[in-house]
């Protein structure tokens, strides 16, 4: 099971810090991404991590801005968000082989 948490309502130029508790499987053997998903439009790969979070790679539109991290010990993915851009809100779902539920971010004044 993965459940998103942290997501809210923040002005532009701002901050958040999702997490993704997951459950139920080993979670630090498994590569780990962030997805979302806009309203009217299809889902959007954010950004991934590998197992050991050695590596990690992001979309072009989140690039600089945004930091995905996992803590193995706790079975938890992270996804810092800095600088929100209105263009940025989105249903935010961490996924593996599986989605799972997501944290709604809104990005307005």
């Amino acid at each position: 099971q993965l459940q998103a948490s942290g997501g809210g309502l923040v002005q532009p130029g701002g901050s958040l810090r999702l997490s993704c508790a997951a459950s139920g499987f080993t979670f630090g053997t498994y590569d780990m991404s962030w997805a979302r998903q806009a309203p009217g439009k299809g889902p959007e790969w954010v950004s991934f991590i590998r197992s050991d979070g050695g590596s990690t790679f992001y979309a072009d539109s989140v690039k600089g801005r945004f930091t995905i991290s996992r803590d193995n010990a706790k079975n938890t993915l992270y996804l810092q968000m800095n600088s929100l851009k209105p263009e940025d809100t989105a249903v935010y779902y961490c996924a593996t082989d599986w989605w799972g539920k997501g944290t709604q971010v809104t990005v307005s004044s």
